[in-house]
């Protein structure tokens, strides 16, 4: 089990796959703690493994060996059926390009996660205008994708991500589709996120601009952790 402090455990995780008679390892004897309302960057060059990574922590695959806790729930034991039901209730998904529906409204886009939960309507809509609201598109409600910018978009795909309170946001390239403005302005929420709400957030990005403001980065080349940065207090 985990350490008290530590939301996220990664312990001794290797993850392979197979090429024929060829064993390609991904990532090789990493570990790592993440603690509760701690803003996590994930660096490293095109195929260190910082996406192999962060799917793992997500649930959205399993490791080849090694542990993954997740809270008090050691996720990488879990069956597909169990992850699926976990990631509903535990885990934000926060996407470069957005993977919004273009034939729903904000507000519809926000409500697919919780229609996997035992909620009456009346509660899915409060959850979800308490979503809009906190990413600032409370008067966007029945705007579709195509009528709201990118930056706005991704407001939308941040509110989804954060309407089923989950545990832990993960969020691979938030800012790789977006203009400078709207990337700082997407950043300011992330980091609202943490300080107002105490989520727990894991970042994949190859910005040093979007990096510098997350709590810590942890730089990965080949499949292992390779350097540390901490932001100045």
């Amino acid at each position: 089990m985990p350490a008290d402090s530590a939301l996220v455990r990664v312990s001794g995780i290797h993850k392979f796959f197979t090429r024929g008679s060829e064993r390609v390892d991904v990532l090789q004897n990493l570990s790592l703690e993440v603690p509760a309302a701690q803003f996590l960057g994930l660096m490293g060059p095109s195929g260190s493994g910082k996406t192999t990574l962060l799917n793992l922590i997500a649930g959205l695959d399993s490791p080849s060996e090694g542990e993954i806790w997740v809270g008090d729930q050691e996720i990488s034991r879990m069956s597909e059926a169990q992850l699926a039901r976990w990631r509903t209730r535990s885990v934000g998904f926060v996407f470069q390009f957005y993977h919004l529906m273009s034939v729903l409204s904000a507000y519809r886009n926000v409500e697919l996660p919780l229609l996997l939960l035992p909620l009456s309507a009346a509660e899915r809509k409060r959850q979800v205008l308490t979503a809009l609201e906190i990413v600032g598109l409370a008067d966007r409600i029945h705007h579709k994708p195509g009528q709201l910018s990118g930056g706005q978009q991704q407001r939308v795909g941040i509110a989804r991500a954060i309407v089923t309170d989950p545990t832990l946001i993960v969020a691979d390239e938030p800012t790789g589709d977006l203009d400078a403005k709207s990337a700082e302005e997407i950043l300011d929420l992330l980091q609202e996120l943490r300080t107002s709400l105490g989520k727990t957030i894991i970042m994949v990005t190859h910005d040093p601009r979007a990096a510098s403001r997350a709590d810590r980065v942890l730089h990965l080349d080949k499949g292992r952790l390779v350097n540390e940065t901490r932001a100045e207090v």
